[in-house]
């Protein structure tokens, strides 16, 4: 007789769960989840759930692709992991060769680690030791916008602005120079993204006025700040930032880990601003969701920073132990052949523009809709407890936590960021699929909130 085993009993005996208050799972457990496919997951209980955030913004083409599934049991057979310090291996130099053209101009030497956070600690670590050893020792500070969210190692906390994540390791933290952040919903001048013209760019201007010269880089999250809310802001501010760092001598690191691989609509975000940044990281879709890989990518003249004898000790010493594992690299293979054959971003934008609309038919006149901002499928929906002044809930009502409780019950997963609830989903979602999440949404939004 088959043993019966309370799966939910067994997680809160164990398990540690990451970004949640534990004693939450107490009026509500975790859901264990059996199997996947496609769009859906599916708990243990046999009950559907709709996956509306790609599994926290990776999951790139649908869970359990069998392309990629193939790809991964293919690499399995003939080489699972190699030390990547003087070995390589086909899947890394065939994923480089595959990335290289696809890059901004001037991105042309790879290297490989294990997570979003080690690629910007990695990045930070390359752009401190640049100018350590091109004659510029006093640049030893980093330069990031408030609300921005680089990972959860105490060097890519240091380059963040959120409280949440980062107040109680102050200090232990590095001291860099944090200015003023991009929320276009709230805009301080009364513009709007349409009709500003980056006028919170003096922020970026006197932080640099102050700081540039001891500053090695500038780090930010191209167009779209993820954990701040999903906030959207116009290109117009990278091409600056982009003129700053060239007058100051700042490198620009762009951390694509959350918008890149077709999440805005391009393959980068940062291809919206026309721009090229001294050092790209990206993670996420790169194996779009199945294994934790990422890359720093940076140009021939910061590589050539550290080439020479072995005696003057210039190279970059930073290692991980499964940096350029081969599964990594053939699943990111995958990934990239199937956005290329099938067109992917092309389907996603038209099912993009599609999703939006019947967002904004379902909910935008909600009176509790403060906006629903949107580029390529994300859209992010800022709920507000006036829409006329844009006055917040109060946080301790969990707004948006309730929100996705309810959800959770109709089979959608809608995990908020305070009281913003987004739908950032796979690039592969159809209209139909769409619709139904629209609807399931709306019916979550209305048992909190009323009509």
């Amino acid at each position: 007789m088959k043993e019966s085993i309370d799966w939910q009993k067994e997680d809160e005996k164990y398990i540690w769960h990451p970004a949640q208050q534990m004693k939450d799972a107490e009026v509500f457990p975790p859901v264990v989840i059996d199997h996947a496919k496609g769009l859906y997951l599916y708990g243990t209980d046999g009950k559907a759930y709709l996956d509306i955030i790609s599994s926290w913004w990776c999951n790139l083409l649908g869970h359990c692709n069998p392309e990629i599934n193939q790809a991964i049991k293919e690499q399995v057979d003939t080489l699972e992991h190699v030390i990547f310090t003087n070995f390589s291996h086909r899947p890394a130099i065939e994923l480089c060769r595959e990335l290289a053209p696809l890059l901004p101009a001037g991105l042309t030497k790879f290297s490989f680690h294990d997570n979003g956070s080690s690629a910007v600690e990695a990045a930070l670590k390359m752009a401190f030791q640049y100018h350590y050893q091109t004659g510029h020792p006093e640049r030893q500070r980093f330069m990031c916008l408030a609300d921005s969210y680089h990972g959860e190692t105490i060097g890519a906390l240091s380059v963040g602005g959120m409280d949440m994540y980062a107040k109680i390791y102050q200090p232990m933290m590095m001291h860099n120079i944090h200015f003023g952040g991009l929320d276009c919903f709230r805009c301080p001048y009364g513009k709007t993204r349409d009709t500003c013209a980056c006028e919170c760019f003096e922020s970026a201007e006197k932080a640099f006025e102050a700081y540039g010269k001891e500053t090695a880089a500038v780090i930010v999250e191209p167009i779209l700040q993820g954990a701040a809310g999903m906030r959207i802001y116009p290109a117009e501010y990278l091409r600056e930032l982009r003129k700053l760092c060239d007058e100051y001598g700042v490198l620009l690191i762009d951390d694509e880990i959350a918008a890149g691989f077709g999440r805005t609509g391009k393959l980068f975000a940062i291809e919206h601003a026309g721009i090229s940044p001294d050092i790209l990281c990206t993670s996420k879709g790169l194996t779009g969701g199945y294994l934790p890989m990422s890359i720093t990518i940076t140009t021939d003249r910061i590589y050539d920073a550290f080439y020479d004898d072995y005696g003057k000790h210039k190279a970059f010493v930073h290692s991980h132990t499964y940096a350029g594992n081969p599964i990594g690299c053939a699943a990111a293979l995958a990934v990239l052949r199937i956005l290329k054959r099938d067109h992917i971003l092309e389907k996603a934008a038209d099912v993009g523009r599609y999703l939006h609309e019947e967002l904004e038919k379902a909910l935008g006149r909600h009176p509790n809709m403060g906006e629903i901002r949107h580029i390529g499928l994300i859209n992010a929906m800022e709920l507000v407890e006036d829409r006329e002044t844009k006055k917040p809930f109060d946080p301790a009502r969990r707004i948006g936590w309730q929100i996705f409780r309810r959800a959770m019950a109709r089979g959608l997963v809608l995990r908020p960021m305070g009281d913003v609830i987004y739908f950032n989903p796979p690039l592969t979602l159809d209209r139909e699929t769409a619709k139904k999440a629209v609807e399931l949404c709306r019916e979550s939004v209305e048992d909190v909130l009323g009509k």
